[in-house]
């Protein structure tokens, strides 16, 4: 299929964006300087522009120094932070990419922590379902006055350079709220009926119209639907689309979700749902509006949103974590190099979990994303031999890291296959392309003759200290923690990832020894694929404690549909012929079963590394060899290892 469709130019009002490419705005948390461009912010978006994106949408900026959800994220309130911008949007226009500025005020989706120690304000005083702060009521003059920074924030956005605006109107953010009836119970003007719902963005559509003109773009960004109990169906917001239309609204960016509910219907939706999951929203709507609409949700394939383009379910394809994981996506597509698109793997480790955590954004796939400011990729000085122990995901890291600053790399892997651990994420149910990155990889390190794999061969000490290499990566990962307790070397005893990947028969009744993320998942793979009867123990008092929020009630809806029985505060005591010895209440009981699978947990492994150093060796130890956590911390500790050999 030719990309002749995605890679067209499209008009949104007078701006000409030079392909149906879309960044998306996503909370960077780059700009600490009271919402001024850093120089961080300015690299972040100039990769993508170099990548070939058509419109590259900003974060969310603050209309006011307190209508913020975030603590480091962009604001144009002031003319003092014009310069900054306007930097910003002189760099992206050396390239042929447009960059639009989304405007927004978080409303309850705050908290006093991030919006300069005031109360959130709301429609109604009802608490956001992840922050917990009960809003501040606001009154009719307030709602004046965000009115007003509304269009002062737009009238700065244009003063700036920006081509255009995206009022946002989504998510559960303030305008949101006053469109909802789950959110908005006011009995005033602004609240009561759909007309008066809809009166505070009819309002602020026309105070930033007078602020930047007739021919200067403003699209809209609508969730779809609510997703929440009670919430906003689409035939609701037919009516907003029709109606943001007749106000001058020159594109509608159709989302969906707000925050607070499960990961698969949540506005950055996780490995739970499928993708392109939101485009018969978009097609729908180009049913019965006339300006262009933008589409988004779990859009990674260039031939899927080339096809979404060709059959006119929308005019534009929005994929903000795949301009994470491979800001140079559009460059490749265009190009036909489709196996060196680096794909999201919807994990939300990085991009969601930063946004929690008051930090840059960062992407557990990509360790270059954030840091595009301050990396040298320039061919090393002194090229040097690097020896590294372990083809892990953060062994490859290093290895790709290392061989692009022209160094000799010697990779060298104990089993027949790369990819650590990390091969079994891919087994558990709605995971297939977790093996997107590994492959992505295996395939990156293969292009590459200064990198010599060698499977089937575990790095001994002996070996390195005759080598002598300048710098050895140890990345040696984890073993699994079994716990000591009588029975547990029998044959009905397997670990967690021998189970996912088939060199166990498990049986048809299972106990599963440990309720974290890998024991849940693979709790779930087994009553999906095995169709066994399976149980999960759990020493506390909750499951998947270590899994994001809303992707743990995904993972709890999901054992529930398979009926897998979880007992909390309940320890494995021992193994017999007939089961497993279990602990609940200081009783101890048989569980009859068939096979007992260990999911407790790994511990580094760093013994190699240890001893290389007592040798004098010159090593850097990472990713699970330093300490048992996530893609995350392997992936970026990789990375820099290799690229500062």
């Amino acid at each position: 299929m030719e990309l002749k469709n995605l890679f067209s130019p499209m008009n949104i009002g007078s701006c000409v964006i030079p392909n149906r490419t879309v960044v998306p705005a996503m909370v960077a948390n780059m700009c600490p300087d009271n919402g001024k461009a850093s120089e961080q912010y300015i690299r972040y978006h100039e990769e993508k522009a170099k990548g070939g994106w058509g419109l590259i949408i900003t974060e969310d900026y603050r209309i006011n120094p307190n209508a913020g959800g975030y603590p480091h994220i962009g604001g144009l309130w002031s003319e003092e932070q014009i310069p900054s911008h306007k930097k910003l949007t002189d760099t992206i226009h050396q390239y042929d990419s447009k960059i639009f500025c989304q405007i927004y005020h978080a409303g309850r989706q705050a908290t006093h922590h991030v919006n300069g120690g005031v109360q959130p304000v709301s429609c109604s005083p009802i608490p956001d379902p992840w922050n917990k702060e009960i809003p501040h009521e606001l009154t009719v003059d307030e709602i004046h006055g965000l009115v007003r920074d509304f269009g002062v924030t737009a009238g700065n956005a244009k003063k700036a350079g920006f081509d255009g605006i995206e009022i946002h109107a989504a998510h559960g953010y303030l305008i949101h709220e006053f469109l909802s009836a789950n959110c908005n119970h006011r009995i005033d003007e602004y609240g009561g009926t759909y007309i008066n719902r809809v009166r505070f963005l009819k309002e602020i559509m026309a105070a930033c119209r007078e602020a930047v003109g007739a021919d200067f773009p403003i699209m809209v960004r609508v969730s779809a639907e609510e997703n929440s109990e009670g919430g906003r169906k689409f035939h609701e917001t037919r009516q907003i689309l029709l109606d943001l239309q007749e106000w001058g609204a020159d594109a509608i960016h159709l989302s969906n979700g707000m925050y607070g509910v499960v990961s698969s219907l949540g506005i950055v939706a996780s490995h739970y749902q499928h993708h392109g999951w939101n485009q018969d929203f978009a097609a729908e709507a180009k049913k019965f509006l006339d300006i262009p609409v933008v589409t988004v949700g779990r859009i990674s394939e260039p031939f899927m949103a080339e096809d979404i383009i060709a059959s006119g379910k929308a005019d534009f394809i929005a994929m903000g974590r795949e301009s994470l994981t491979d800001p140079h996506w559009p460059e490749k597509a265009r190009e036909g190099r489709h196996n060196d698109i680096r794909h999201c793997i919807g994990c939300l480790q990085g991009c969601t979990a930063s946004t929690y955590q008051g930090v840059p954004l960062y992407c557990a796939v990509n360790p270059e994303l954030g840091h595009e400011f301050e990396y040298d990729y320039s061919p090393a000085a002194q090229p040097k031999l690097v020896y590294i122990a372990g083809a892990g995901v953060a062994g490859m890291e290093a290895a790709r890291a290392a061989a692009i600053k022209g160094h000799t790399v010697e990779l060298f892997e104990a089993s027949g296959t790369v990819g650590g651990q990390f091969v079994s994420a891919a087994y558990p149910p709605y995971k297939g392309d977790y093996a997107g990155y590994t492959a992505w990889l295996y395939r990156e390190i293969k292009k590459y003759d200064n990198i010599h794999l060698h499977l089937n061969t575990p790095l001994t000490a002996e070996m390195a200290i005759a080598a002598k290499p300048d710098k050895v990566i140890a990345a040696t990962g984890a073993k699994p923690i079994v716990p000591k307790v009588p029975g547990i070397d029998g044959d009905n005893v397997v670990i967690a990832e021998d189970a996912l990947l088939g060199k166990k028969d498990c049986g048809m009744r299972v106990l599963v020894a440990g309720g974290g993320m890998i024991g849940t998942e693979t709790a779930a793979y087994l009553a999906m694929q095995c169709k066994a009867e399976v149980a999960v123990i759990e020493m506390r008092e909750d499951i998947a404690l270590d899994m994001e929020t809303g992707m743990r009630d995904d993972m709890r809806h999901l054992l529930s549909r398979l009926f897998v029985k979880i007992m909390c505060n309940t320890s494995i005591a021992g193994v017999t012929n007939e089961g497993a010895l279990i602990k609940q209440g200081g009783k101890i009981q048989l569980y009859p079963c068939d096979t007992v699978v260990i999911a407790i947990g790994t511990r580094a492994d760093n013994a190699l590394a240890e001893e290389l150093k007592a040798a004098g060796l010159d090593v850097t130890v990472v990713g699970d060899a330093i300490k048992a956590r996530q893609i995350t911390q392997a992936s970026r500790e990789g990375f820099v290892a290799g690229l500062n050999v």
